[in-house]
């Protein structure tokens, strides 16, 4: 799968997709990420983006013309583009699930003030992190491509890994535990020892179950509504 992230500030972007997991990823072929800088898209000398904002008011507006020959240099047939947005939909597992049946994914990070309110126009969708305020769309696109791209086939490794997670199903992941078998008084549940697959795999969905009914009620009850579960 293909990823294009349109920033001005690539250096945000680059360091955390190109590590870990993504970094292997991306070296073996798996995905391809792309950064790039909206500024090589500027016409003037001093490769400035953004302007003042018609009608007044405080802040920088980042100009729509300018991220329109960005993204018409970049898109294809086959591009689904994303806007980093705080009046987007709220980015989920399960829109992870959806964005990455696409072939290539552009993401567009606000900053400033925003971008021209035009630029709506340009893009297939908008997504929310969540109901707070960052200082551009850079920490949102990482969250996003990192979440989508450990969906591509091949880049987890296993692909049960991808499946056991929280929020696979709406619930959250159940309790992990390794060596030392004791530690502070702490033991690690006898069944996980017990060698019996079926104990086990009832035993964690147990878990899970229970940590969700307490930690998520809101995941809780779309678990219950969605599967007739738990109550």
């Amino acid at each position: 799968m293909k990823f294009d992230i349109l920033t001005l500030h690539p250096e945000m972007v680059r360091v955390p997709l190109g590590s870990s997991i993504l970094g292997r990823a991306t070296e073996a072929g798996l995905v391809d990420i792309g950064v790039h800088d909206i500024r090589d898209w500027a016409e003037n000398k001093h490769k400035n983006v953004d302007d003042t904002p018609y009608g007044g008011g405080p802040g920088m507006v980042m100009r729509v013309d300018i991220v329109a020959r960005a993204l018409e240099a970049l898109r294809t047939d086959a591009s689904h583009v994303v806007l980093t947005s705080p009046a987007g939909r709220r980015f989920s597992q399960r829109v992870a699930e959806q964005l990455v049946t696409h072939e290539h994914m552009i993401v567009v990070c606000g900053h400033y003030e925003g971008i021209d309110a035009r630029i709506e126009t340009l893009v297939d969708e908008e997504l929310s992190l969540g109901d707070f305020v960052l200082t551009g769309g850079e920490i949102a696109a990482v969250a996003y491509v990192d979440a989508v791209a450990r969906l591509v086939p091949g880049v987890l490794g296993n692909a049960a890994s991808a499946m056991d997670e929280s929020f696979s199903g709406h619930l959250l992941e159940y309790p992990q535990y390794t060596r030392p078998r004791e530690f502070r008084g702490m033991e690690v549940p006898d069944v996980l020892l017990s060698g019996h697959h079926a104990r086990i795999e009832s035993w964690r969905q147990q878990q899970a179950e229970r940590r969700t009914r307490e930690r998520r009620p809101d995941l809780w009850k779309r678990f219950v509504d969605e599967s007739g579960s738990g109550e």
